[in-house]
């Protein structure tokens, strides 16, 4: 396992010493694991989005094409 250093300021140091029960070092690579799982969910998520960009256009205009004509089509009919 690799050791980072962290530093706090004395008031803080302080106040963590006044939990001798706590293991801060845990606390910490806990915190640092679920934040990096965000991270690397919200990454994955845009990119999964920029992949379907182009997916989402050609239905955008293959919707668009499919309504070309459309109204006056149902005016003629006189649907509208």
């Amino acid at each position: 396992m690799v050791s980072i250093t962290l530093s706090v300021p004395p008031e803080m140091k302080q106040k963590m010493d006044e939990f001798p029960e706590m293991n801060w070092s845990g606390f910490v690579r806990g915190v640092i694991g679920k934040k990096t799982e965000e991270l690397d969910w919200r990454k994955r998520m845009l990119q999964k989005a920029k992949e379907e960009e182009s997916l989402s256009a050609w239905i955008v205009e293959l919707v668009r094409n499919g309504r070309k004509g459309r109204y006056e089509e149902l005016k003629k009919m006189g649907a509208i």
